[in-house]
This record gives C-alpha cells, structure tokens and sequence, in this order.
C-alpha cells in the first residue's frame, strides 16, 4: 500500500512523492540538526549543578530564580536584569528607527528608475555583505569619535544598520507583488503622494511591515558582535552579558536565559503568523 502511494498515477505537470522523497529526507535532517542543539539547552537550564550538564543529575528552578529574583543593593537590579531591560529598549527604539527607514528605501527602489535601483539595492544591504566584525570595528571607531561607546544611542545606531537591510528586503518584495496602479489612480483624484501610500499601499502590505518590525526587534535583541565593541559599562545588552559569563564562568543561569529567550523568539514568530492567516481570512 506504501508503495502504490509513493507510485501513484500524477499528471505530466506534477511529480510523485517518491521522486522528491531525497528532499523531503535532506530538510528533516537539516531541520534536525537546527532544532535539537537549541532544545538541548532547556533541560540544561533545570539543572541544580553548579555548572552545565546534559542530562541534569537533579532538577531545580535555582537558575530562573537567579534571573528572576537575585537583586542588587545598589541600584535595584540585578545585572541579568539590567541587561535585559537594555536589550529590550534598545530591540523597540531599533524597530522605531529601522522599520521606517527600510520601508522608505524600499517604497524609493520600487518606484525609482531601474538603473538606479539596481546600483542602491546592493549598497542599502551591504550591512549584510560586509563581516559584521567589520562593521562592528568601524562602529567603535567611529563612536569613539562622537563618545558614543558604551550609550543607547550608539547601540540604536549600530543594531538600526544590521537590522535596516532585512526590513528593505522584507518589505521590498510586499512592494514588488503589489499593484502600484491603486496608487496611482488615488493619486490622479488628488491625494497626494504620502496620503495615497498611507491610506491605499500602506494596509495592503501593513503585514510585511510588522514582520519586518519583529526581525529589526529580533536581530536587535539577538545581536552580539556589535555589542560586545558599543556597549559597555550600565549598558550592557543581555547578549553581551552571556558572553562574558560563558568566557569568565560556567553559569547555568545563561541556560536558563537561553530558554527564555527561546520561548519569546518563538512565541513572537507564532503570533505574527497566526495575525497573517487572520488578516488573510478578513
């Protein structure tokens, strides 16, 4: 029976599920290698070992605890906690910068001649061609100029550039498989340019822009190499702050971030998909 349903009788145009079977096996192992390093991490974080094990010999919340509740004297909070809170203001004030910015270059290269898009398209995501350790060495050369090292505001800048690129992209291909015409028919009865995008183009591609806004939060929010040379001193990202506890000590508490971080990165994926589908179906 297995065998008439991988043999089964296709048209011309399509192909029976034996002959793509190798694919399917090539992204089962692929997808397996990608997800079971990171679920690893999980179980690890419920060990009650003073370092990383895996399998745990004894489970315990130590580790959450130790994130959640172990506070600080001096200023309040603990630094896992101040370090996320960093991570988290500098991940929305880069979608409030990033977003607008890459769907504006984007809406230009759609709309602009051919030739010049095609000499812009490559230099607005030359962020993404260009090792990120050398643009994360230029960062710091140039902040220190401007003694922004170790500030917000430079993180903002630094996490914006990488995360601009993936927002252009995003929202350049809505802009491709949009009929522009709606625009411009709105534009021909008066309205202007920017109330022709805000109130025909912008709603029909709003969810390539909240997905663009959630990877510029998630790129921000996972970003290390720029912050390990921007941030520093009460401004340290959560990323920055696991490296230096993963090269300084062996902290199960990084475990148990990691499976947070996990659940959030996750969840968030879930929620701008199922937001999709119910935008679709309206």
């Amino acid at each position: 029976m297995a065998n008439s349903f991988l043999n089964r009788n296709v048209s011309e145009t399509q192909i029976r599920l034996k002959d793509r079977l190798w694919l399917y096996v090539i992204s089962f192992i692929v997808l397996f290698l990608l997800i079971v390093p990171s679920l690893v991490v999980i179980p690890m974080s419920f060990s009650a070992s003073q370092y990383l094990e895996f399998p745990p010999k004894e489970w315990s919340f130590r580790w959450y605890e130790n994130y959640f509740f172990s506070w600080k004297v001096e200023n309040g909070f603990n630094d896992w906690m101040s370090a996320t809170w960093t991570s988290v203001k500098v991940a929305i004030l880069t979608i409030i910068v990033a977003t607008p910015i890459g769907t504006m270059a984007a809406y230009g290269l759609v709309n602009g001649s051919s030739r010049l898009s095609k000499i812009l398209f490559p230099i607005f995501i030359s962020p993404m061609m260009v090792p990120i350790i050398l643009v994360a060495i230029g960062l710091f050369y140039f902040f220190v100029q401007f003694k922004l090292v170790g500030s917000v505001f430079g993180l903002v800048l630094g996490h914006s550039l990488v995360a601009m690129p993936l927002v252009l992209i995003i929202v350049f291909s809505a802009l491709k498989n949009y009929d522009m015409n709606q625009e411009k028919v709105a534009r021909s009865l008066g309205a202007t340019r920017f109330r022709a995008f805000r109130e025909i183009t912008l709603p029909q591609i709003k969810f390539s822009i909240v997905s663009a806004s959630l990877i510029a939060f998630l790129t921000s929010f996972d970003e290390i190499i720029i912050s390990l040379f921007v941030a520093g001193g009460d401004n340290s990202t959560i990323t920055r702050s696991m490296f230096l506890a993963l090269r300084d000590q062996i902290d199960p508490t990084i475990a148990a971030i990691s499976t947070i971080l996990i659940i959030v990165s996750s969840g968030l994926l879930i929620l701008v998909q199922l937001l999709g589908n119910k935008d679709k179906s309206t």
